[in-house]
């Protein structure tokens, strides 16, 4: 695949962000049971997921909290003023582990709350600085959950995620993330593409990950506003999407091992896109 991938003309790009206005206006919301993203009983569970949505204020709507007996006393102290209406309801480790999904690791708490709204594509983009992320069909919730914790440590902005393809915000997704997704953004959208159209008219330039790349990553970014596209791990990047990322690059291995886990490839990509140019 080549290294550099150009752009579709200006002006048929215009009109396609034109056609696409409604899209990028609206305010996405991001677990919306409707369409079929949201755990069917909208668990999270593990202490610093639960702690997190807790501390949230972004978290509206009722909550029940569990826990077992010894770690109820430990969590009613943890509780934010703001939710001092909240109880925590006394349940057994074998109750508790039978009402959350199989092999579910809960540490013996568990919340169930009403689903994160999301930001808009323009709210993200707005301040033109930065580091988006971008996952082109990533859908395996402890990757995804990984990347928002590195996507957080790293200092990016936020976290870009298609409407369909992609793992709701909660669960194993939120456990891996240890609290990151009730932290950092995320815009949900229904076409990548066209979001990468808005965001290169908004000052934004595509950088997709490619192991079949010329460009080294380092060689790729330039410090200006970036998003950092990233594909599944078998397929990569779709064909549609890699053509409108601005250019295309990969992390260089000496070690003659060619393939990263996604989530351990997002890591090195934005500690590398996090350092001064």
């Amino acid at each position: 695949m080549a290294s550099f991938r150009e752009r579709n003309d200006r002006k048929a790009r215009s009109e396609q962000v034109g056609k696409s206005g409604g899209d990028r206006q609206k305010n996405q919301r991001p677990q919306r049971s409707s369409q079929g993203r949201v755990d069917p009983e909208g668990w999270l569970w593990g202490w610093h997921a639960v702690e997190a949505a807790l501390a949230n204020p972004a978290r509206e709507g009722p909550m029940r909290l569990l826990a077992t007996p010894e770690k109820a006393r430990e969590l009613e102290s943890r509780i934010p003023r703001e939710r001092r209406d909240l109880r925590v309801e006394p349940v057994d480790a074998h109750e508790l582990s039978r009402m959350l999904p199989q092999g579910a690791v809960h540490q013996g708490v568990a919340l169930r709350a009403a689903p994160l709204e999301g930001v808009s594509l323009h709210e993200l983009a707005e301040g033109r600085s930065g580091v988006i992320v971008m996952l082109d069909q990533v859908t395996d919730p402890q990757n995804v959950g990984a990347i928002f914790r590195s996507a957080l440590a790293f200092g990016a902005k936020g976290v870009i995620l298609q409407d369909r393809h992609a793992p709701a915000l909660s669960g194993a997704l939120a456990k891996a993330a240890t609290g990151a997704t009730e932290r950092l953004p995320c815009a949900r959208v229904t076409n990548l593409s066209r979001a990468l159209e808005t965001l290169a008219d908004l000052g934004w330039r595509a950088v997709g990950l490619d192991g079949s790349a010329e460009l080294t990553l380092a060689e790729a970014l330039d410090g200006g506003p970036t998003v950092l596209v990233m594909g599944s791990e078998g397929e990569g990047i779709r064909r549609l999407v890699a053509e409108h990322c601005d250019v295309l690059a990969k992390i260089p291995m000496p070690g003659g091992f060619e393939s990263l886990n996604v989530s351990n490839a997002a890591a090195v990509a934005l500690y590398e896109a996090s350092r001064p140019r």
